[in-house]
């Protein structure tokens, strides 16, 4: 239903929530947000760019409003449209949603007018009211991708100090956790950067910009793409105060899955657990050693299952069990695949489909598959091409880059794989001049069309795992994603794995799953093979990667920890832990908490080369500070009483697992 208002007030009145509500003023185009008698946002307003010219709602003099009932699969609420009219600017529409007992709300832009052409459309920008002025407010980075081993990072937001985040940040204080989450939902047309600031005065600004290129975070050389049309409209951006900053994200991440449904096949078998080459055989796969992993997943890691079952991946270089080239023979790689089956295990294979690896060797080489040379279906940046990492972009909406993967995954079907891990995606989503498809005019359009391509040509035959892939934009094409660059065997391996989920393990409720790659175990210490051991557990899945065809201290480090099904048990449910604490900068939360039934599994972490002692507060966990608990140790299964502000200690690059048993 549809209402329409005509008003001489200035202000019209929008709440939201239990006690939260927007005042808009229809005299200068801005809007302030509070909750009870707190003030959240002052000075609210939105901006676009068109003509290279930057104009807000402040500059219109003629605005109206009108709100309409929805329902949607956030729940039942209210449409609120303010439409601006100012001659010489295109019209603009300011949309608020806000819906019944949600402590949040959305607001979006539309431009309307004549063949509009848009690459930077800023929906939010005001002033954020720190309700604690005694203490120095930390504002998280997110990064876009996990490629080149880049950091999640908390910044102290202190005079003169920006953080420009990519998607969503959250603003908040460590000891209250108090904080501000505000984020984009929609990731199908957009980049979007949220940038807060403090100035000199130690006033906060924060701006959530629809068109965000930089470098250093989404890749790109060159400025966002347009999009065209009579109506562009940006990306919706939630903005909520919470008094955890921890529930604002996991409600931030669950909105997110919401508003962009997965499309991959629906997920409804055990959390997955397995094994990959890349952690330590690498190029070296031949069949043989290939197969002795198999025989040694059979022989002694009977216990590391999950529903009944493990995945083995052959990563990168199984290429080398091809002849003639990857539209030659297959019968080596189908014949492992029926070995694995063989053994009761899942095969899985690997591929980077937007890239070309060979690219130095010129843009005359034939793309295998396809009537196209390589040099045709590169994505075209400004003057020359897209490289990171080795390898060039391939222009996902091309024929031949689509000839290409249809090609190659229909081989991969043939030899019956049940999984695949896909990597290097973000080099779909980069920004382009232009692509083949003249529709397509944003890197996260074409990101959209190639994921959505790939995942036709997989046709429901694969479990789907990600690796190198933009944070937000992969949760509708994978089952699981890898939550951080490469990982391997150190405890510093092990802490920047963390790092990612102290600041990043709301994505839990984004994707099935989140996973810490491949653990290595090798010759390191024994603390450090259990502290990287536990990092997979408490990001939600397990895949190892020591090379098992060769004899070494690894293999008896993994028939000890992998067969212990009490840790494995942890992993049923396939969530990742919550950080205990915030505000580690690059580091780690050393302490990660879990709720399961009447059972809270408490991992801590000690990244340190000495003994550490760690104090277990209670009211830091939602434990009872009175009750004393039982707390079973899950590595060595040995238990013990837990009281409120206990020391443990943990012995330099060492973890250990405890399962506390709450009273009904």
């Amino acid at each position: 239903m549809l209402f329409l208002f005509t008003t001489r007030a200035s202000t019209i009145i929008i709440p939201y929530g239990k006690s939260g509500k927007i005042d808009y003023n229809l005299k200068t185009g801005t809007f302030n947000v509070s909750e009870s008698a707190k003030q959240l946002l002052l000075k609210g307003f939105s901006q676009a760019e068109y003509q290279k010219k930057l104009f807000s709602s402040k500059d219109y003099k003629v605005i109206t409003y009108s709100k309409k009932t929805i329902h949607d699969g956030f729940g039942r609420g209210l449409k609120h449209v303010f439409l601006l009219k100012q001659a010489g600017l295109p019209t603009m529409q300011q949309v608020f949603y806000t819906y019944n007992g949600k402590n949040y709300f959305m607001i979006s832009l539309v431009l309307i007018g004549a063949d509009l052409s848009i690459n930077r459309i800023i929906p939010l920008n005001g002033n954020l009211i720190d309700q604690e002025y005694a203490d120095v407010p930390t504002s998280l980075f997110v990064p876009f991708d996990n490629d080149t081993f880049i950091s999640y990072n908390t910044i102290p937001l202190t005079a003169n100090i920006a953080n420009s985040s990519a998607e969503v940040t959250s603003l908040y204080h460590t000891q209250s956790r108090k904080g501000f989450v505000i984020g984009s939902i929609e990731h199908g047309n957009w980049k979007t950067g949220v940038i807060t600031a403090m100035d000199n005065t130690n006033k906060i600004s924060v701006q959530a910009i629809c068109g965000f290129t930089e470098e250093s975070i989404t890749r790109d050389k060159i400025p966002h793409g347009y999009l065209k049309g009579n109506s562009v409209g940006s990306a919706k951006v939630f903005f909520g105060a919470f008094d955890d900053w921890r529930l604002g994200m996991e409600t931030y991440a669950k909105l997110n899955r919401i508003s962009e449904p997965p499309i991959v096949l629906k997920w409804k078998n055990a959390t997955p657990v397995g094994w990959n080459s890349w952690g330590a055989m690498q190029e070296k796969i031949t069949p043989e050693k290939a197969n002795q992993v198999v025989g040694f997943f059979a022989d002694s890691l009977k216990s590391f299952r999950s529903g009944g079952t493990a995945y083995i991946d052959l990563d990168s270089y199984w290429d080398k069990l091809l002849k003639g080239g990857l539209m030659g023979d297959y019968s080596k790689l189908k014949a492992f695949a029926d070995y694995v089956k063989s053994k009761g295990l899942k095969p899985g294979i690997y591929w980077a489909p937007f890239v070309d690896w060979g690219f130095a060797g010129g843009g005359n080489r034939k793309a295998e598959g396809t009537g196209y040379s390589f040099g045709e279906m590169w994505t075209k940046v400004g003057n020359g091409y897209h490289d990171i990492d080795g390898a060039r972009a391939l222009d996902p909406t091309h024929p031949g880059t689509r000839q290409r993967i249809a090609a190659v995954i229909k081989r991969f079907k043939e030899c019956g794989f049940e999984m695949i891990k896909i990597d290097f995606l973000g080099h779909a989503a980069i920004e382009s001049d232009h692509f083949y498809d003249p529709k397509i005019t944003t890197g996260m359009q074409a990101y959209k069309a190639g994921m959505e391509f790939l995942l036709k040509q997989l046709d429901d035959k694969m479990m789907v795992y990600a690796a190198i892939s933009p944070n937000l934009a992969s949760g509708r094409y994978v089952h699981v994603r890898r939550i951080a660059c490469d990982a391997f065997k150190s405890i510093k391996d092990t802490e920047y794995t963390l790092n990612s989920v102290s600041n990043g393990w709301w994505q839990t409720y984004l994707y099935d799953y989140i996973d810490a790659d491949h653990v290595v175990f090798s010759d390191q210490s024994d603390g450090e093979n259990t502290a990287r051991f536990l990092s997979a557990i408490v990001t939600g899945t397990c895949i190892i990667g020591d090379d098992f065809s060769l004899q070494g201290k690894w293999t008896g480090t993994a028939k000890r920890l992998l067969n212990n099904t009490g840790v494995l048990k942890v992993l049923e449910d396939g969530k990742a832990f919550v950080p205990v604490e915030g505000n580690r900068g690059k580091s780690a939360s050393p302490l990660f908490i879990k709720q399961t039934g009447n059972i809270k599994y408490l991992a801590i972490f000690n990244y340190s080369d000495q003994i550490k002692a760690f104090n277990i507060d209670f009211s830091r966990m939602g434990l009872k500070t009175n009750d004393i608990y039982k707390a079973e140790n899950l590595i060595n299964q040995k238990a013990a009483d837990l009281k409120n502000n206990q020391m443990l200690s943990l012995a330099g690059k060492d973890a250990a697992i405890f399962k506390i048993t709450l009273k009904p």
